[in-house]
């Protein structure tokens, strides 16, 4: 295994706990709907989950 798929994929499991931790499990839906949108190259699930993290993110502030 490459070191450089060794090291991202660290990251992004470090990142998924992080929003697990903080956001909870809103929180991960919105970092889902996003990568499943860029790695599809669809539009719409990455808009859908860039709003459900923008929404988790701000809400206690709205």
């Amino acid at each position: 295994m490459p070191v450089i798929t060794l090291v991202s994929t660290v990251f992004v499991i470090g990142l998924e706990q992080l929003v697990r931790w903080r956001y909870g499990p809103t929180g991960v839906v919105g970092l889902l709907l996003l990568a499943v949108g860029i790695r599809a190259k669809s539009p719409a699930f990455s808009s859908m989950g860039a709003v459900v993290l923008a929404l988790t993110v701000s809400g206690p502030a709205l």
